[in-house]
């Protein structure tokens, strides 16, 4: 079973990468594609990391 602090950094690496999602749409909308999809693929992956830290 996993305790608080796991659940907290899972639920708080959810949040930020629904937040690079949204920011990555406005850059996207103002034709800046290069950098919003840097930015999308690094922000996402922070949750597959934390994941796989967890898991080990």
């Amino acid at each position: 079973m996993r305790n608080d602090r796991e659940n907290l950094i899972v639920k708080l690496t959810l949040e930020f990468a629904l937040e690079i999602i949204g920011f990555s749409e406005v850059l996207e909308e103002h034709k800046k594609f290069v950098i919003a999809r840097q930015l999308l693929k690094a922000g996402t992956s922070i949750g597959a990391n934390v994941r796989e830290a967890q898991n080990a």
